[in-house]
């Protein structure tokens, strides 16, 4: 499990709230992204982990041990010890069934990306959560790295020209039913759309399956509403992990690791080709520990999530085109980031 860091300024306001009763929250799923939900849950003040639910004992009986929660087999279990909120981290084909069985007992619901299998199934989960009234989000977590958040900052107000994506790694022995699109390259969709304030209407992908069953290799390219051009180089035949951003505007160059979070900013470019550069102050906050805060924090107070179901149906509507041949995005998709409910 990955190590739990201090969050920093932007979050004290949700560890404040300790005086408030406890949320009472569940996490389905307890897989590898699961049983990190279930840390720093069980890790926040204000906040009661009162089980995790998992059809495996074995695994669900480790987690409720190490954790000091309850375990239980299935969604209806858990449900029926009266929680507030829960986090989905199941299988990504589950969760069309868990998140509108959840949202009909009327539960506070964070589900893991993508959001469903099928387009078709994100919105049917973003209007029954919308008609029971709760709170949807999304987990993108990579929005939460410090390292996304200082780049996010350095370009905000600038004229973006293009965005790079590098996210590359060795192929995952517990990955079988989707491929490198589903599992790495919708993270930067979804950054590219963040980045850039703008939709995405012109998909041009580059696939191929050169080990796996699915596709492994995926070279992507973009363009956004506002003109911005953005490539995704994503694969899992290369023997270490590596996952880069560059970001040109007209008045600077950004470039970010988002592994050991340095980030590079290169402006005042001059005639005879000098510019300055500078390394930019990046946090140092757990992305999920970050983004489960910002979670509990729109269920309490009723904010807007910050990712929320519409942006987690784009995104994967975008990576469900790549798959299909790409192509101009329809008008009506550009208009319908709002979903009719």
């Amino acid at each position: 499990m990955a190590q739990a860091a201090d969050i920093g300024a932007d979050n004290n306001d949700a560890d404040n709230d300790s005086g408030n009763k406890a949320l009472r929250v569940g996490v389905i799923g307890v897989g590898v992204m699961g049983c990190n939900h279930a840390r720093v849950l069980a890790e926040l003040p204000a906040v009661e982990l009162v089980a995790v639910a998992d059809p495996d004992p074995k695994q669900a009986d480790f987690v409720g041990r190490a954790l000091g929660c309850q375990t239980v087999p299935d969604v209806a279990s858990l449900l029926a010890l009266g929680i507030d909120a829960v986090s989905i981290a199941a299988p990504t084909h589950l969760h069309h069934e868990i998140a509108l069985a959840c949202i009909g007992a009327g539960l506070h619901v964070m589900v893991e990306k993508p959001i469903a299998s099928t387009v078709e199934e994100g919105r049917e989960i973003i209007v029954a959560a919308r008609r029971a009234g709760v709170q949807l989000m999304v987990g993108h977590v990579e929005r939460f790295n410090p390292a996304v958040q200082a780049i996010k900052d350095a370009i905000r107000n600038e004229e973006i020209l293009s965005v790079a994506i590098t996210r590359v790694g060795p192929f995952p022995p517990r990955m079988s039913n989707v491929g490198v699109v589903i599992d790495l390259a919708v993270h930067d969709i979804d950054l590219i759309s963040w980045f850039t304030g703008s939709a995405i209407v012109e998909v041009q992908p580059q696939l191929s399956s050169a080990k796996a069953e699915r596709e492994d290799i995926a070279l992507l390219q973009f363009r956004t509403a506002s003109g911005v051009l953005a490539h995704i180089n994503t694969n899992w035949l290369t023997p270490f992990k590596a996952r880069t951003v560059h970001v040109a505007t007209k008045r600077k160059y950004v470039i970010g690791d988002l592994l050991t979070r340095q980030v590079t900013e290169c402006f005042g470019f001059q005639p005879d080709g000098s510019y300055s550069m500078r390394h930019l102050s990046v946090g140092h906050a757990e992305p999920l520990r970050a983004e489960l805060l910002a979670f509990l924090k729109c269920v309490r107070q009723g904010d807007r999530p910050a990712v929320t179901g519409e942006e987690g149906v784009a995104s994967l509507e975008i990576a469900m085109r790549c798959l299909n041949g790409g192509g101009d995005v329809a008008a009506a998709r550009v208009g319908a980031l709002r979903v009719a409910g």
